[in-house]
């Protein structure tokens, strides 16, 4: 008799877990396939929704940043309303889950102030767009060109192949400077009193413009810019590509200082008066 009340009881149990599997598939079955497949569809469907937003971007000439960032927010708003969606048809309150989620991104919030900022600012720098990739940018002592904007931070490479990578935070609270894909360079040159400033002027732009890699578009502008004591300074600007800012300011010196020894323009060196007492 003892022997039998364990096992009785140990029968009891299964039948009892038998009998809730099988009323709760038999209640629940067809809501929990059907929230599921809504699950799976609605996933499928929110990134198909995603992509075609964002080349639907693109192909209106909108910046691939901003339709990356416009498809990708699609996407995610999506999911979310599926999801909610599918505990819905299986019975469950999303209200908890929305109470709860906004107390995590409470704490989370005082605890990444400093990453929030860069998101903030990221946002308003993916839809204000200040610059976009391939832009010439000079912010926070560093430049070069714009390689990727994300949320989070900004990247730029220079010449020298260093990547810099900016906090947004910094990109959008500092003074910022645009020039496209092109960088100015400003230089100076000084030439005797005697010489003719118009032939002069006119060898160095020439000198310029027939540097490979400067083209038509450079923007060369040559003129007095101040007078020396002993030379009349010239003063020059011009456009180059960023990526080759160096390479092309040295070929450019070279350019100029050999058109001013063709031209027998003097380059003086400096002069002073000694006078014996």
């Amino acid at each position: 008799m003892n022997m039998e009340n364990p096992m009785e009881q140990e029968l009891q149990q299964i039948n009892e877990i038998y009998t809730l599997m099988t009323e709760f598939l038999v209640t629940y079955s067809f809501q929990l396939v059907g929230a599921v497949l809504i699950f799976f569809i609605g996933f499928i469907i929110s990134g198909k929704i995603g992509s075609g937003i964002q080349r639907l971007c693109e192909s209106r000439d909108i910046d691939v940043t901003l339709s990356r960032f416009i498809g990708s927010a699609m996407r995610i708003i999506m999911v979310m309303m599926v999801t909610i969606i599918a505990l819905g048809k299986l019975g469950i309150s999303v209200t908890p889950f929305v109470a709860a989620i906004g107390a995590l991104t409470f704490g989370i919030s005082l605890a990444a102030q400093g990453l929030i900022s860069n998101y903030g600012a990221g946002v308003n720098i993916i839809i204000g767009r200040p610059f976009v990739v391939g832009d010439t940018i000079s912010v926070c002592d560093v430049g070069g060109v714009v390689t990727e904007v994300t949320l989070g931070y900004t990247r730029l490479i220079n010449e020298d192949n260093v990547i810099i990578t900016i906090p947004n935070k910094h990109v959008l609270g500092e003074i910022l400077h645009n020039s496209s894909g092109d960088t100015l360079v400003e230089a100076e040159v000084g030439v005797a009193y005697a010489s003719d400033m118009d032939r002069t002027v006119s060898a160095i732009r020439e000198a310029i413009l027939q540097t490979e890699g400067i083209g038509e578009d450079a923007i060369a502008q040559v003129g007095i810019d101040n007078f020396g004591d002993s030379s009349v300074n010239i003063g020059i600007r011009y456009r180059v590509p960023t990526t080759q800012f160096f390479a092309l300011k040295f070929a450019v010196n070279k350019n100029i200082y050999t058109a001013l020894q063709q031209a027998n323009i003097e380059i003086p060196f400096p002069q002073r008066e000694v006078k014996m007492l």
